[in-house]
């Protein structure tokens, strides 16, 4: 159905909307050194385990900045700002962290200028104590974006990374990606921020340049920097969110075009899968320099979405086609159970070893086979979901002790193994997912109306909310109220602690896929235990990574209160985290999710009709086909597929982390 504009968007003509601009310009809510940085030192600055945020990327330091201009004028702010700024972050952290219990039903916490008007035009129905508390809720969201904000403009405008703690930035390439920035375009959007906006949209315009002899990981760049800019254009176009792109609507567009075209080299690999990396110059795919030159699977895989929607935009098959055909050839290896090894070689399309795991390298190739065929309706991605999905809960799904939590486990030596019960935080977008699987983006009520509801629907409502638990245990079990990185869950039925977490796994690094499945479950079940625990996890969130004089970062130790902080933002802090913490406290109208698909790294993306220009360009092999190659898999498991497997992979040949890796 067409997407109507939802009435609680913010109005860019509201006089109020003035008093917000004016009120940020003038706060100064971030303050000069305090000697916090020195805390932490250069404990983490190594590329190994800190950054760049993806890990086939050299790693570039970089102590000047191209950008001077725009420090220098956020300096004059701040010479001026500098006592209203800290009083300003005091009063906003004692919002955040006074007892919600004795909250009064009209008081609002200072944000962003925010008054009873403001409240009301932003909602779409009346005034309720509970909706009451979900819109001062989501106000102090947007007040922890804008301290993030606030605190990377003035430290690091322009570069791809921040380091909160040190106040420094650093660049992911010579002139840098506008890593941060395109990445959290579409959250401003969102959260009506017009003046943080226009900043954002003055350097995509007149700094941004991907014409650079350098190389970037091809799925990280498609999916927050092509992705952000085509979502961008998005709710800028149909949605009207971006005022001032009146007078270049093709801007996102035009850039998302340049990007893409550059990236298309990273498909000119003898089998059709894409490599890990592409220069962006040159167009020259590049191996990937880790894991025997195997480009992950996950990755290979994610890029679907993106890429078709420009093809619909452009009127061009050429992306569509170059994308679509990874999935084709990873299909086409007949994996048993639908279930996809980590690691799949470039120049043969051929999987690299046997291990399976839904986290780290693997997640989100089960991601987007669903949520292609919500983008499109191409029934053939549904079948492949379900099968794998049928091939989850048969070999991966299982229970701890002695409180039964359900979790998904790891298969190191490939199906028909023995299980770890390893879980990385990563894996819980599952829950969310699918359950969007159950309902295509409706409510359990209005899907369980439907002909279609039959058993299997009722058994992936219940795994999705026990897998929800599962996700929230994670951040429950620990001091600080945050998930580790990654998790072991006991089998052993004498055992007496369900979640397990080891010291080299326990860092934060302000992961959003917990968040993301809160609100999906949220939107779909109307229970409100998934906003308390959001809550829950946001006010952790505010209390132990917040960082003196503005920002927020990693964690070293969650197990630790308090933690050490790592000096690193992650980009999807401001483009994931806040984002699903934001839309967990909105109205359901705000971004339906029978109209939007949101892309592995949050940013919106519209359902569409692909006919005429576009449609499936291939077919599966017959069923029974399948089923007798995946028994000759299953009995030739001990066989050479696996002298390739390394079984310390999830830590080997990482030069640095990104979205689909875990960093130790």
């Amino acid at each position: 159905m067409a997407f109507s504009i939802p009435r609680n968007v913010p109005s860019f003509t509201n006089p109020q909307r003035q008093s917000e601009d004016a009120y940020w310009a003038s706060s100064g809510s971030i303050h000069k050194p305090a000697g916090v940085q020195n805390r932490i030192g250069g404990i983490f600055r190594s590329a190994a385990s800190d950054l760049p945020l993806y890990k086939d990327k050299p790693y570039y330091s970089s102590s000047s900045s191209t950008y001077g201009y725009r420090r220098r004028r956020w300096d004059m702010f701040l010479r001026k700002r500098v006592a209203v700024g800290a009083l300003v972050f005091i009063v906003v952290l004692y919002w955040w962290f006074r007892p919600t219990e004795t909250e009064p039903s009209d008081q609002i916490p200072i944000s962003l200028g925010s008054d009873k008007k403001k409240d009301s035009s932003w909602f779409s129905s009346d005034s309720k104590k509970a909706d009451k508390k979900w819109l001062d809720r989501r106000e102090r969201v947007k007040d922890a974006f804008m301290l993030s904000w606030d605190a990377y403009s003035t430290y690091a405008w322009g570069f791809d990374e921040f380091h909160p703690v040190t106040r420094t930035g650093t660049q992911m390439t010579p002139k840098g990606l506008g890593w941060i920035i395109v990445d959290a375009i579409d959250t401003m959007m969102i959260m009506g921020l017009h003046q943080p906006l226009a900043h954002a949209r003055e350097w995509v315009q007149t700094a941004l340049s991907y014409d650079q002899d350098q190389e970037v990981n091809t799925f990280e760049t498609t999916i927050r920097m092509l992705g952000g800019l085509l979502s961008a254009h998005y709710l800028a176009t149909t949605h009207k969110l971006d005022p001032g792109s009146k007078q270049d609507p093709d801007l996102y567009l035009d850039k998302a075009a340049d990007l893409a075209d550059r990236l298309l080299g990273a498909y000119n690999s003898p089998s059709g899968i894409p490599f890990a990396s592409v220069n962006l110059k040159t167009g020259k795919g590049v191996e990937s320099h880790a894991d025997g030159g195997a480009s992950s699977t996950a990755e290979a895989a994610t890029l679907q979405l993106e890429m078709k929607y420009l093809s619909k935009l452009m009127g061009e098959q050429v992306y569509w086609q170059k994308a679509e055909k990874a999935i084709r050839v990873m299909d086409e290896n007949h994996p048993t159970d639908g279930l996809v090894p980590i690691f799949i070689y470039a120049t043969t399309g051929k999987f690299r070893g046997s291990e399976i795991r839904l986290g780290s390298r693997g997640d989100s190739y089960y991601e987007y086979l669903l949520k292609q065929h919500l983008q499109t309706g191409e029934p053939l991605y549904a079948e492949m979901y379900q099968e794998s999905m049928a091939g989850v809960k048969k070999h991966l799904v299982h229970k701890s002790y002695p409180s039964k939590f359900t979790f998904i486990a790891e298969l190191p030596m490939g199906v028909g193994t023995n299980v770890s019960p390893k879980m990385d935080h990563l894996v819980c977008f599952m829950p969310g997912n699918i359950l969007l699987g159950v309902t295509n983006g409706t409510t359990v009520a209005e899907a369980k109306r439907s002909p279609a509801w039959g058993k299997r629907e009722d058994e992936d409502l219940q795994l999705a909310k026990e897998l929800m638990r599962s996700c929230y245990e994670m951040y429950n079990v620990t001091k600080t109220g945050l998930a580790p990185e990654i998790a072991f869950f006991n089998m052993d039925e004498s055992g007496n602690q369900d979640i397990i977490i080891k010291s080299q796994d326990a860092h934060n690094l302000q992961r959003p896929e917990t968040v993301e499945s809160l609100f999906l479950m949220w939107r779909m079940t109307g229970d409100e235990i998934y906003r308390e625990w959001g809550w829950k996890i946001f006010k952790a969130f505010m209390k132990h990574s917040a960082v003196e004089g503005g920002g927020f970062t990693s964690l070293n130790s969650v197990l630790n209160d308090p933690p050490t902080q790592r000096d690193n933002m992650e980009s999807f802090w401001l483009a994931e985290t806040l984002k699903y913490f934001y839309l967990l406290f909105s109205p359901n109208d705000l971004l339906p999710l029978t109209d939007v698909v949101f892309n592995t790294e949050a940013h919106p993306l519209p359902r569409f009709d692909p006919k005429p220009l576009f449609k499936t360009g291939w077919s599966r092999a017959k069923k029974i086909e399948r089923t007798t190659i995946k028994k000759i898999k299953v009995e030739d498991q001990e066989g050479p597929e696996l002298k390739d497997h390394d079984p310390e992979g999830r830590s080997h040949g990482m030069e640095v982390k990104g979205k689909h890796e875990e960093s130790h």
